[in-house]
């Protein structure tokens, strides 16, 4: 498996994981681009992406996880906040 169908796959993982739906599967067309699909035989919900595109879509898609944020991200959005007009 190439480095893109890894990214490209990883990105479904991901989304497996977030919509606790399993079903969810990817196709590579013969010109390389990517298709997301609610499970096999099912129609694509997109048409076909780069892919960049496509982990930018199926990133979109489901539940989104809220953003991780550390005692030193809350300190320094603090200092930007002081130091801004």
């Amino acid at each position: 498996m190439s480095g893109r169908s890894t990214r490209a796959a990883s990105a479904v993982d991901r989304l497996k994981q977030r919509s606790g739906k399993p079903g969810y599967s990817m196709a590579r067309t013969g010109a390389g681009l990517f298709l997301l699909s609610e499970g096999p035989g099912q129609p694509p919900l997109c048409a076909p992406l780069e892919l960049d595109e496509f982990v930018a879509f199926v990133n979109a898609q489901g539940p989104q996880t809220p953003r991780r944020v550390s005692k030193l991200d809350v300190a320094f959005e603090k200092q930007l906040n002081k130091k801004a007009p």
